[in-house]
């Protein structure tokens, strides 16, 4: 079998981002972006996903989070798309629901190449910290454009 692997960067006037991913891995992640929850958030979706992910991301997050935040989901989409390669193989649909305490989240996954996103949030106008929830939808959409992946998002609540 074909190394599932891909790295790729990105550097604009705003961001400059490397990511490296290995969809066979075992969990492990290394992420800097500068951005607390995002760091957090991402780890977590590569220990649960069982990827190795190493993310660099420096931006001009001290104007606000948008660009490093959008920039980065076309990058680790642009990964997902390389790693995927022609998609031989692979379970082309995903559905997971996930409770956690008062909150439930669930995402439908199709990888057969067409970019979709479907994205609805109880907390789109909240925020977390200093992370504005809203911005977690251009990250998605990006993701689901690079990637060429069809994504609905639905966290119910909490």
């Amino acid at each position: 079998m074909t190394a599932r692997k891909a790295e790729q960067k990105r550097k604009t006037r705003e961001t400059d981002i490397t990511v490296a991913l290995n969809l066979d891995g075992s969990g492990v992640s290394k992420t800097e972006t500068g951005i607390g929850f995002f760091n957090h958030m991402l780890e977590l979706f590569a220990r649960h996903a069982l990827i190795d992910l190493d993310v660099t991301a420096a931006g001009d997050t001290d104007v606000d989070y948008h660009h490093t935040v959008e920039d980065l989901g076309l990058v680790l989409g642009a990964c997902l798309d390389e790693a995927l390669g022609q998609r031989r193989g692979i379970r082309r649909y995903g559905f997971a629901a996930l409770p956690m305490d008062e909150s439930l989240s669930e995402v439908a996954v199709d990888l057969g190449g067409r970019p979709f996103l479907v994205f609805n949030s109880a907390m789109k106008q909240q925020k977390v910290r200093d992370f504005d929830v809203k911005l977690l939808e251009e990250f998605f959409r990006a993701v689901s454009v690079q990637a060429r992946m069809n994504l609905h998002i639905n966290h119910r609540y909490g």
